[in-house]
């Protein structure tokens, strides 16, 4: 057997021998990752937008990493770590990894991954830098080398925020003065006319206007009518026969009571004294011959005969034949007696339909009468709703306007009032107008929903959401409210703001579409040349801008974005040009250009500097 001390020796042998391995193996390992960290320095990465941009709040790009042909080696991993440094602040990114087993080939081609990644965006981002460390890794033992390069290598610098230029442009919708329906009964200045009607009846085949007609209780009001002197536009006169024979035969007859009426009619006003007004007034004479629209519509309402008998004598009136074989045939029914009788003698008439101006308050009127409403010196009822809402109308001073309408909501509590009284608040608080106008506002938007639900709260609201930050249900109320009833300038109103939200959403091709369909307000002609030069449409985005130029030549971000249109299109002077008027309008956009990564290709030049002195 061996000794014991040769047994010892051998265990001690092995022992040394399998460390000696074991430290081979992990010095082989560690040349390994230190041989392809040192390839690594012939790395191409690359970013993509590189400067980064910001979209909808949010920074997204990707990053292509191409790595050296037999960098990789199999078991290994190449790792590259990701930073954005900005303002003593950083953002980290998970890592990419690139497997040395997943590129089998390694040896013979270069190995690519490309990764995608995002963050949010704060203000104060836009001067920061991307930066990377690689390091290499062995995953069997656990262990990663050192990150190189140090400092970090800078792969991208700054953020270019054009998209951040968006204007929040605000709307209030009010439902027009003049606006009625089933629950608003609205005012307007302009004429209205009112018709009163008067029937005349005569006997049978004459055109006498009997003293029975001339004193009886419609004579009466008709005289009472014409003393009082109505502003009077036209006088109407249908003149009408019944079918029987003794009518029919005097074609004239129908004409002939149409002119007594107005024969009448003028003798009363020579009376009255009505003078020159007289020939204002406009008389239309329709004599109504061989016609059975009045006759059938009077059968209908009849109840002296059953329906079979008004069957019968539909059969005969609808049937062929002349007017007078017609007649002939209804004297041979049964129930003749009947509608000669009841229904005949109604058909011989004149009637009269006087056309008469609605007699109104003079805008001064009503602006004094809602001055003393507002200040609680008058009952709200002094005057009507519509006459209230067209008082707000007329002036021009918001707090004027809130008053009028805050008295208007304690007597005609409708949806309209609600919602024109929220709108004044949602104007004040864009106008910087007092405190709590906003939370107000959105106070009469829901009880004017709650009231009946309507585009023009659901627009309103929407607004006020935007006010508050909150773009997404600003939009969803935005976007309800122009696919519902709405005047067209309330619709292009809404649009404007939905447009704007529509590029703070990067949805920019759906933003010029909306800014399109808006009304041509200097913010919305800004806002769709940004979209267009956001979405790579530069030279539409200039044509844009000219609109804008002729509307309001003062608006310096107007020139300052022909200015990136054109830095865009790479054309230099053209930006120069731009840029020397945005500055001249307003001076501190020279600190922002300077530091705008969309000159960065001209920033350089002397014709830009010289515009930025």
């Amino acid at each position: 057997m061996p000794k014991l001390n040769e047994i010892k020796t051998q265990i001690q042998m092995r022992k040394i021998s399998y460390s000696l391995v074991l430290l081979s193996f992990v010095l082989f390992s560690g040349c390994k990752l230190q041989k392809m960290m040192k390839a690594a320095k012939d790395q191409q990465l690359e970013v993509n937008p590189n400067p980064l941009e910001v979209h909808a709040d949010t920074v997204k790009f990707d990053v292509s990493v191409n790595l050296p042909v037999k960098m990789l080696k199999p078991g290994l991993v190449y790792g590259v770590d990701l930073k954005y440094l900005y303002d003593d602040k950083e953002a980290r990114f998970e890592r990419v990894e690139v497997k040395g087993d997943d590129f089998p080939s390694s040896d013979t081609q270069e190995p690519r991954v490309v990764e995608d990644f995002q963050f949010p965006y704060t203000e104060g981002m836009g001067n920061g830098v991307l930066v990377m460390q690689g390091v290499g890794i062995d995953p069997n033992k656990n262990k990663e080398t050192d990150p190189q390069p140090e400092p970090a290598l800078e792969i991208a610098r700054g953020l270019i925020t054009t998209s951040k230029l968006v204007q929040t442009p605000s709307y209030s919708a009010m439902v027009s003065y003049d606006y009625k329906d089933g629950d608003i009964d609205g005012w307007t200045p302009e004429e209205e006319l009112e018709p009163t009607n008067v029937n005349f009846y005569f006997s049978q085949g004459s055109s006498v206007l009997r003293s029975s007609e001339r004193n009886g209780e419609r004579g009466k009001f008709f005289q009472a009518f014409i003393a009082e002197k109505n502003v009077t536009r036209t006088v109407s006169i249908t003149g009408t026969h019944s079918p029987e024979g003794a009518e029919r035969i005097n074609s004239s007859l129908a004409q002939d009571r149409a002119d007594v009426i107005e024969d009448w009619y003028r003798r009363m006003m020579q009376r009255y004294d009505y003078k020159g007004a007289a020939d204002s007034i406009n008389f239309i004479l329709k004599p109504v011959v061989e016609d059975w629209t009045e006759f059938k519509m009077a059968l209908e309402d009849y109840d002296g005969i059953d329906q079979s008998q008004k069957s019968e004598i539909l059969n005969v009136v609808n049937g062929s034949g002349s007017f007078e074989e017609k007649e002939d045939a209804l004297h041979k029914l049964s129930s003749y007696k009947a509608i000669f009788r009841d229904i005949y003698p109604d058909l011989r008439t004149a009637q009269t339909e006087i056309l008469t101006v609605i007699e109104k308050r003079s805008d001064a009127e009503i602006s004094v009468l809602a001055k003393q409403i507002a200040d609680g010196e008058l009952p709200a009822d002094t005057l009507s709703y519509g006459e209230l809402a067209y008082a707000a109308y007329l002036t021009p001073s918001l707090s004027e306007k809130a008053a009028i309408y805050e008295a208007t909501v304690g007597t005609y509590d409708n949806w309209a009032a609600h919602n024109n009284l929220g709108a004044v608040y949602l104007a004040m608080a864009a106008a910087g107008e007092g405190s709590g106008n906003l939370e107000k506002a959105v106070t009469q938007f829901e009880i004017s929903n709650n009231k009946k639900s309507n585009p023009y709260a659901t627009g309103n609201m929407g607004v006020a959401e935007l006010q508050t930050g909150n773009t997404s249900k600003a939009y969803d109320d935005i976007n309800s409210a122009v696919g519902m009833s709405l005047p067209s300038k309330d619709v292009q109103g809404f649009n404007g703001v939905k447009g704007a939200i529509e590029i703070k959403k990067a949805a920019y091709d759906d933003a010029v579409r909306s800014l399109s369909s808006s009304t041509n307000e200097p913010d919305n002609l800004f806002n769709k040349a940004l979209a267009q030069v956001l979405s790579g449409d530069n030279q539409n985005a200039l044509s844009t801008l000219d609109e804008l130029e002729d509307a309001d030549s003062d608006y310096a971000m107007g020139q300052y974005l022909a200015a990136v249109a054109s830095a865009r299109q790479g054309n230099e002077d053209d930006a120069v040009t731009h840029l020397t008027s945005a500055v001249s309008s307003d001076s501190s956009l020279k600190e922002k250009a300077l530091t705008d990564l969309e000159f960065r290709n001209i920033s350089g030049s002397e014709a830009f500097q010289n515009a930025l002195k």
